[in-house]
């Protein structure tokens, strides 16, 4: 017999008493007064309800198609059910908000196909996930479509009658809220943004149907056998199995953010994971007010939404950490029931007001008319330089975003992996300007929803290329990924930050290191962002990538760069007639080598248009280094990857190395006109003059002459450093020197 641990609650303030009204999940009751008192009054909410209207009524003559699942993602039949879930919230809220029975009467004829059809429903008849559903390939989409059902359900409760609540509850909503829990615990229990929809969609319907059961289910989880994990003692108090502590809503709120917000497997994930987390935050808020759900953990769910915002180009595309899509921005539906949600439950920050105007929409509920209300009250979204903290602790690491301006933004990962969606790419950057990749992150090798593509599916490519470290900004050590590629090696290691200084948005600088990622070899890394004519003319990036390793050793560093490559001022050997691979295996296997070169010059550079600007990569190399042109696509008889560019430096040596490189933002290009201005760099020469376990130091020389001198301590920040270098004697304390003098 389980061992069972008493949670009463006196101690830990939950009750598990909630309303029975309707509706009252995401819209109340004094919500709805306040909405139709507004109608007409306020032009974004109207504007809003009107789209959802056309929409709505162009598929309601349709009619609602509740067909046999049997497609992967893209398929008919997947792409029909995920729309009803979405009609059949639309309509729920139509109805409350314009008292129109149509809109009811929809919802009704749609809950009653699908209570028809699922007691019908095996297992769905694809076997590429680790949690088959019913309605979908994955249980995750399953829980997609309760959590938007469940809200039409609250919203005409009262229009089924008894008889046909029984039903829709009996044969549709309780067996789809134990399929997606007690018969699939490994989905349910995981701390994982699928477990996060799991969760909510449990407890979104467990409170329309004031089942406490279910709700308890969703707030705590079940046990490893699929019991549910919280029951009541004899004296009334919630009671849960030993071992089960982390699962359930709480656990995923506890194991999936930092401190600062920071969401575990990447800003892409946290998109998707962030609607889940809010509505059923905003349900519990609504239903059971003493959990105070929005100031667990210091708000932390509120905190997230700023995170989130942050962690985005001035375009509003998030950056992609790990496994993420292109493209993804600010202006997903789930970020606008995000921006809604924060202001409504939040500190009714202006700055958010600003997102809400850029994304044109606003939720239909109480939240998205008090946006709409307050919009006169708006404030720009300031874009900040930010260091956020990784791990549920804050001390694993995290991710440092270093802005010039809004336009200019240098992005760093140090954190933690990410879990199955992690990446192997600590120590990893990317350079955006304009809201433009410059130096990108590839992202994911998968086509959401697009069926050609294995059914929407990640791609073989994904595990052989995207994840690997060669596919990333960051050094590669003898060939290898980093761990070895064991994703649960990299999920119990993080590098740490050493420094950073962000205080002043002309001269920025963020340093990490690691000692996990390579056996026995420590690996630092130190980004500058520089936007002040005091040092260069044009905004520059400056990297400084120091490695110490006992043995000896390969070291490749991959450099991603966006465009049209323009010259170079070393020769290379092109491939024109055959290309090969630039390896077997590691990523390796999927990229073709161009060109190659071997360095006669210690200093080497190429120039690139990309967005109409022109960039100078710039690199102080020895003697012998290996230079590679080369491109993604090699090893890929289906076309999977796309067809990139990169620049690969490779030195071999022991003991210590030291990669400086800089990229220089010149100039523009207009097509129309056809007219390049400032189309070369003002950097003249890039040279190591210290290399050791003390110091990192190069001298970056301009044409007019100047040379700048960057510094980097090794050694604890607190000593006064001495550097003696041709031009002179640099005695400074703290992390790093920058000194222009003239040659």
């Amino acid at each position: 017999m389980k061992k069972i641990i008493h949670i009463f609650l006196l101690v830990t303030g939950i009750s598990t008493a909630f309303s029975q009204t309707h509706p009252s999940l995401t819209i109340t009751k004094e919500g709805l007064q306040e909405i139709k008192a507004n109608l007409g009054r306020s032009e974004l909410f109207d504007r809003s309800l009107a789209d959802i209207k056309l929409q709505l009524e162009e598929e309601m003559a349709k009619g609602i198609d509740v067909p046999v699942p049997k497609d992967m993602a893209g398929g008919y039949t997947h792409e029909t059910h995920r729309k009803n879930y979405s009609l059949l919230e639309a309509a729920g809220y139509l109805f409350q908000i314009t008292g129109e029975e149509k809109y009811a009467d929809f919802v009704k004829q749609g809950l009653l196909k699908y209570a028809k059809l699922y007691p019908s429903l095996g297992k769905h008849p694809s076997k590429k996930s680790y949690t088959p559903g019913k309605l979908f390939w994955q249980c995750l989409n399953d829980a997609n479509w309760l959590v938007s059902v469940s809200q039409a359900y609250d919203c005409i409760y009262h229009r089924l009658n008894v008889e046909e609540r029984k039903m829709v509850e009996g044969d549709l909503f309780r067996p789809f809220a134990d399929f997606l829990s007690i018969e699939n615990p490994h989905f349910f229990n995981r701390i994982h943004n699928h477990s996060t929809w799991g969760c909510a969609g449990v407890g979104m319907i467990g409170l329309v149907m004031n089942d406490q059961e279910l709700v308890n289910r969703a707030l705590f989880g079940i046990s490893s056998d699929g019991i549910s994990s919280t029951q009541k003692d004899n004296d009334g108090a919630l009671i849960k199995a030993e071992g089960q502590e982390k699962s359930g809503f709480f656990a995923q709120i506890d194991g999936l953010f930092s401190p600062d917000g920071l969401y575990s497997e990447g800003a892409y994930y946290h998109r998707y994971g962030i609607y889940p987390f809010l509505i059923f935050a905003v349900s519990i808020q609504n239903t059971m007010p003493e959990h105070k759900i929005f100031a667990y953990r210091d708000s932390l769910l509120l905190k997230s939404v700023d995170a989130l915002l942050n962690q985005s180009s001035s375009k509003g595309d998030f950056f992609p950490f790990n496994d993420a899509q292109k493209g993804m921005s600010i202006y997903n539906t789930s970020l606008i029931s995000a921006v809604d949600i924060a202001y409504y439950y939040g500190a009714r920050n202006p700055e958010l007001l600003s997102i809400a105007e850029k994304q044109g929409s606003v939720t239909p509920d109480q939240a998205g008319m008090k946006v709409s209300l307050d919009m006169d009250k708006k404030k720009p979204f300031s874009l900040k330089s930010k260091i956020y903290r990784d791990g549920i602790d804050g001390r694993s690491g995290g991710i440092g975003i270093l802005r010039a301006d809004e336009d200019i933004n240098l992005v760093y990962k140090f954190g933690t992996h990410g879990m199955g969606h992690g990446h192997f790419d600590q120590l990893s950057y990317s350079f955006y300007q304009n809201g433009e990749e410059v130096v990108q992150d590839y992202g994911m090798a998968r086509f959401v929803n697009i069926e050609q593509k294995a059914g929407g599916v990640y791609l073989p490519e994904n595990t052989t290329f995207a994840k690997q470290t060669v596919g990333h900004n960051t050094v590669v050590v003898n060939g290898k990924t980093q761990y070895n590629g064991n994703t649960d090696l990299a999920d119990r290691h993080s590098p740490a930050l050493r420094f950073v200084d962000i205080s002043n948005p002309k001269l920025q600088v963020i340093s990490a290191v690691d000692s996990s990622a390579y056996e026995g070899v420590k690996q630092e890394r130190t980004l500058l962002l520089i936007n002040d004519s005091q040092y260069f003319e044009n905004p520059l990036v400056i990297d400084l990538f120091y490695l110490k390793n006992e043995s000896s050793g390969t070291y490749d560093l991959p450099l991603y760069y966006q465009g049209q490559l323009l010259n170079t001022n070393f020769h290379y050997s092109p491939a024109t007639d055959e290309l090969r691979k630039l390896g077997e295996s590691n990523g390796y296997q999927h990229i073709w080598k161009e060109a190659g070169a071997v360095a006669t010059k210690k200093h080497i550079s190429f120039s690139s248009l990309s967005n109409n600007v022109f960039y100078t990569f710039s690199s102080a190399v020895s003697l012998g280094d290996s230079l590679f042109f080369g491109r993604t696509g090699a090893t890929d008889p289906n076309f999977n990857l796309r067809r990139d560019p990169l620049f690969l430096i490779r030195k071999k040596s022991k003991g210590s190395v030291l990669f400086a490189n800089v990229i220089e933002s010149h100039g523009s290009y207009t097509p129309v006109t056809e007219k390049a201005i400032e189309p070369y760099g003002t950097i003249s020469e890039l040279r190591i003059i210290k290399d050791n376990e003390d110091y990192s130091a190069v001298v970056i020389k301009t044409k007019e002459n100047t040379e700048v001198l960057v510094a980097v301590s090794h050694k604890n920040d607190a000593l006064e450093h001495v550097l003696e270098t041709v031009a002179g004697t640099f005695k400074w304390k703290g992390n790093y020197l920058i000194k222009t003098y003239k040659n």
